[in-house]
């Protein structure tokens, strides 16, 4: 026979259990169920070896994300995808050069070199991704006048790319972030994503950075800040 004590500390457990997320969370593993997408960013051949905004060992991140994107049901991928002559190109602002800041309507601007310039290979996604099954590719930055580093919200703060509505109409609650470059459109990207509600998750290895003027270690303060959780692949459970 069941030992009342015995059965009382196996419920207890059962309960317990059941208030987790999952057991494989429990475990120190964080699940992609089918509330999760995979946010790729700007796999794009300008931030890859060879490009115009080249980020060092940007084309690394492929394989990690080719691998960990067989474990979501739910992709999308975003470009970079600018005007010629776009405002945060240094070649638009006389006297400046890459890496320069200039103010604008909206506030401080990075200027960067020419890059993902619409309709051109270096905007293109990088050859080597392999996720057929991505759902959504969603442009940002053509707006001639306004930068867009982040997936949700453009640099002005205030006009929206709609990517938060299409993943709520969806019920996609938690948001898995990759890509280029961790301290600009990948950081940007997650700390909007947190602002519309999302719970999110930054995978370190499946991203890169930049890294100009203190500009990676700030940002990974302000996601932790913000509530953004910071995992490898690994970490990861289908």
């Amino acid at each position: 026979m069941f030992d009342r004590r015995q059965l009382l500390v196996g419920f207890g457990a059962m309960t317990a259990a059941s208030m987790m997320p999952n057991a494989l969370e429990a475990a120190g593993k964080v699940t992609a169920d089918r509330n999760s997408v995979l946010l790729v960013v700007d796999v794009q051949n300008c931030f890859l070896p060879g490009g115009s905004l080249a980020v060092k060992d940007g084309d690394k991140v492929v394989p990690v994300i080719n691998a960990i994107a067989k474990k979501f049901t739910h992709v999308v991928l975003t470009q970079d995808w600018h005007t010629p002559g776009h405002i945060s190109f240094a070649s638009s602002h006389g006297g400046k050069k890459p890496f320069d800041t200039t103010d604008v309507a909206y506030g401080k601007q990075v200027l960067w070199p020419d890059h993902c310039v619409m309709g051109t290979e270096g905007a293109a996604l990088s050859k080597d991704l392999a996720i057929p099954h991505a759902q959504l590719v969603l442009r940002k930055g053509y707006e001639k006048a306004v930068d867009s580093y982040s997936a949700f919200t453009e640099a002005d703060g205030k006009t929206t790319t709609g990517l938060a509505g299409y993943l709520k109409a969806r019920k996609l609650q938690r948001i898995f972030i990759a890509g280029l470059a961790t301290d600009f459109c990948v950081a940007w990207s997650a700390l909007d994503a947190r602002k519309a509600g999302f719970e999110t998750y930054v995978i370190e290895d499946a991203c890169r950075g930049i890294d100009t003027q203190g500009s990676l270690a700030k940002a990974w303060s302000d996601m932790t800040k913000a509530g953004v959780k910071r995992i490898k692949s690994g970490d990861l459970a289908a």
